[in-house]
C-alpha cells in the first residue's frame, strides 16, 4: 500500500529524525486512539493522543499522552504555568493547529506551542503519535519526539 508523506514526515526527514509511517483502517465514528491501538495490534499505552489545551495565563498549548487516559487538567495547568486550563473547543483545534480532530500531531502544527508529554513515554523504545491525518500514525522513539517538538516531559495524568 502506497503511504503519502505528511508534512509531519517531511519535518522529520528534515530533522533527520528516524521514523516509521504506519497506515491503518479508519473508523469515522471511533477516532479514539484505543482504536487505533486495536487498528495497529499495538499496546494502546504506546499509541499516544495529542490534545490541545488553553491556560489562563499562557494561552495555548499542547499534551501528548498515552491513548486510553485523560489528562489531569489540574497537574496540566501546574506544568504549563497556568493557574487554571481546558481543552480547546473542537472548533479552534483547525484555525489553531491546522489539524483535525482523529488528526493532530505534536509535529508541525501551525505554532510550535509549549508541548508536555507524559513520562511513561520513556517506558517504551518507541511510541506511535498522529502523522498528520486520520488513517496514518508515525513510529519513532520518544527521544526525538521530545527533542523534535521541544516537549518537557511529566506527569499529566
Amino acid at each position: 500500500m502506497k503511504v503519502n508523506k505528511t508534512n509531519v514526515a517531511r519535518l522529520l526527514d528534515k530533522a533527520k529524525v528516524a521514523y516509521e509511517l504506519i497506515p491503518y483502517e479508519v473508523d469515522e465514528s471511533d477516532l479514539s486512539a484505543i482504536h487505533v491501538a486495536e487498528q495497529l495490534g499495538e499496546d494502546v499505552n504506546q499509541v499516544f493522543k495529542t490534545l490541545v489545551l488553553k491556560g489562563d495565563k499562557t494561552g495555548f498549548f499542547v499534551c501528548v499522552i498515552p491513548g486510553q487516559e485523560e489528562v489531569d487538567l489540574k497537574l496540566a495547568a501546574k506544568v504549563s504555568g497556568n493557574k487554571n486550563c481546558d481543552m480547546i473547543p473542537m472548533k479552534e483545534l483547525l484555525p489553531t493547529t491546522g489539524y483535525i480532530r482523529g488528526a493532530c500531531s505534536p509535529v508541525g502544527m501551525k505554532k510550535l506551542f509549549p508541548t508536555f508529554i507524559h513520562e511513561t513515554c520513556l517506558n517504551y523504545q518507541h511510541i506511535y503519535v498522529s502523522a498528520g491525518q486520520r488513517g496514518l500514525q508515525i513510529k519513532l522513539s520518544p527521544s526525538d519526539l521530545i527533542r523534535e517538538v521541544r516537549a518537557t516531559v511529566c506527569v499529566l495524568l
